[in-house]
């Protein structure tokens, strides 16, 4: 063992490192040394998961900054003397920390916060477009599936620097698999809908989501993943990702991706008409008077060059100025997500549904029991509970009956499940329950790292979730019927995968719910 991996195995040690680890090959330099079509990456092991290979802060395309700033990503074509160093984290991409209203993430369960952190102080630069690869050492020539974690954080917040969604321990206890997890711009300088952009290159933070499953697709091998086997996962906006790129990559759009899984959102998330149908590009316009960037005399191609020469820490206060209008309900806020242009958001999914014009693939569509908490301030006694209900089935659960719908219309293997885990260690108040995102610690395996270990049926039930997304990342189809796993037939009728609830994995009917859902959620796209 030569002095680089002694640094990275003994040296980055966690002082809460297993006393027990699962059989596995042995990592060596050689195995930490991967060579991609790009050039060299070195990648490296800490003591706590010894029996996985870390390639950290990966860079998927060009710095995005400057003349590049809102414009499409630019993938990289080398390494600079052709090889990396992947040993830690780049930036996260800009962003800021709201304080209030009082939310759950930022009171009570921090470690859904880049670094775990209830501040700013975090490491964020417009130089962010970085993925990590988490895999085990892996036989010659052997290939294994591979998913593609999106991040949520409503187009504003997140990264893959948070301390509940680090997949080493999951790799670790699995060894059947690889994950890779990644950074794509947020807020206005990944969705700026400018009217100097070309219009089919506004939404450029899910051009960047797009550049990663390229780079996966065209590099993973080299890591022992299967580029026939590739799961693309999200949560919340990253789920609503899913979704839209389930309908923008068809089997004639070089796809790449052969299944999907969508955990509490859709393509049709209620909500998003508002921004999707900025064609007057009100919101970037409004942001340029700000700064000075939108004279009577400016063209749009002179509002866009003057804007991406303002500095970037003074364009994120004044979107967090923003964001506290819109949380308080003042009219006028300015709020930047994707747009409907067509290429990577559609404006009428019942449209596309009914042409036929959705990838075929397997697909996976979840929520959690309290979904909506997540958007209900908290009071000294806690959350209204009528409001979280009612928030969870307009926002999530509906929206999850019709997406699953559209989908079972064109012959696509459904599955649904529903979250209803209540642990401690993840919901350290009672009333929190199965929150927006509180299954997300049992499946990366970080949820006994925080407020004590977990329970036996904690430990059951993320056992459960985990070899459910790993038999259907090897298998679509009969992975999960292997796993009795019903196959949906109508979204409404079809029995739902409960997890966490009593017994911890079972199946049970939403029918009820499923058909007082309304026929048309209010402020979705159109459908």
């Amino acid at each position: 063992m030569n002095s680089l991996l002694c640094l990275f195995l003994f040296g980055v040690a966690s002082a809460t490192s297993p006393t027990t680890w699962p059989t596995c090959r042995p990592i060596t330099d050689d195995s930490l040394t991967v060579h991609s079509h790009l050039g060299t990456i070195h990648g490296m092991v800490n003591l706590s998961t010894p029996c996985v290979r870390r390639f950290l802060g990966i860079p998927y395309s060009k710095p995005p900054i400057h003349e590049r700033r809102f414009r499409p990503p630019v993938p990289v074509d080398s390494y600079p003397g052709g090889s990396i160093d992947a040993f830690e984290f780049g930036p996260s991409c800009p962003q800021f920390f709201l304080e209030d209203p009082p939310l759950v993430y930022n009171r009570l369960v921090s470690e859904f916060n880049l670094e775990g952190l209830n501040e700013t102080s975090y490491d964020t630069s417009e130089d962010c477009l970085s993925l990590s690869v988490y895999t085990p050492s892996v036989k010659p020539g052997e290939k294994l599936p591979v998913i593609i974690f999106i991040h949520g954080g409503a187009f504003n917040f997140g990264g893959q620097n948070i301390p509940y969604q680090i997949p080493a321990n999951w790799v670790q206890d699995s060894q059947k698999h690889i994950v890779v997890t990644f950074n794509y711009r947020l807020n206005i300088l990944g969705f700026p809908n400018a009217a100097g952009l070309n219009p089919s290159e506004r939404n450029v933070g899910l051009l960047d989501q797009r550049e990663v499953v390229k780079w996966v697709r065209d590099n993973i091998e080299a890591f022992g993943g299967d580029t026939k086997r590739i799961t693309l996962w999200g949560h919340s906006a990253g789920s609503i990702s899913a979704g839209w790129y389930q309908y923008a990559y068809t089997e004639d759009k070089d796809p790449i991706v052969s299944g999907i899984v969508m955990g509490s959102g859709t393509e049709i998330f209620p909500g998003a008409r508002a921004s999707t149908e900025d064609v007057t590009h009100g919101n970037f316009t409004g942001v340029a008077k700000h700064f000075g960037c939108n004279k009577d005399s400016s063209s749009a191609e002179e509002e866009l060059r003057c804007m991406q020469s303002v500095d970037v820490n003074a364009l994120e206060e004044f979107l967090k100025e923003e964001m506290v209008k819109l949380m308080t309900g003042q009219p006028g806020a300015l709020y930047f997500t994707a747009v409907a242009d067509n290429v990577t958001v559609f404006k009428s999914y019942r449209e596309r549904a009914a042409e036929g014009k959705i990838l075929h693939v397997p697909t996976i569509i979840g929520t959690d029991k309290s979904d909506g908490l997540v958007f209900v301030p908290l009071g000294p006694n806690g959350v209204n509970q009528t409001i979280v209900d009612g928030t969870t089935e307009v926002l999530f659960f509906c929206p999850s009956v019709e997406a699953a719908q559209f989908r079972i219309e064109n012959d696509i293997p459904v599955f649904r499940f529903l979250y209803a885990g209540n642990f401690s260690n993840v919901s350290p108040e009672p009333y929190l329950g199965a929150y927006h995102g509180s299954e997300l610690p049992l499946i990366f395996g970080t949820a006994g790292e925080y407020r004590g270990a977990s329970t036996p049926e904690e430990i059951t039930t993320g056992d459960a979730l985990q070899d459910s997304l790993e038999a259907f990342m090897s298998d679509r189809v009969e992975g999960l019927e292997k796993l009795g796993w019903p196959q949906c037939e109508d979204a409404v009728t079809c029995l739902v995968r409960e997890f966490g609830g009593v017994p911890v994995v079972q199946d049970i009917s939403l029918e009820a719910f499923a058909a007082a859902c309304p026929p048309r959620i209010p402020g979705a796209l159109d459908r």
